[in-house]
């Protein structure tokens, strides 16, 4: 098992952690519909991908209270 040699201080396993950080996302506006959408993605509200419509989106289905 590994031990250290030297203690790590506070500063120098802080400063090697600043990095570590998570990024917030970057979101677009959809060309077709202005949801928001991830950059160099397809639309998940209208299905739209660069000004043309890649992935056909159904409609809401209404389900009956038998069914559910």
């Amino acid at each position: 098992m590994a031990v250290q040699q030297n203690k790590v201080s506070k500063s120098r396993r802080n400063n090697r952690r600043a990095h570590d950080a998570l990024v917030a996302g970057n979101p677009n506006e959809c060309d077709n519909c202005g949801e928001l959408k991830r950059p160099h993605h397809v639309c998940p509200s209208c299905g739209h991908y660069a000004e043309r419509e890649v992935v056909a989106v159904a409609d809401e289905v209404d389900l009956d209270e038998d069914a559910a």
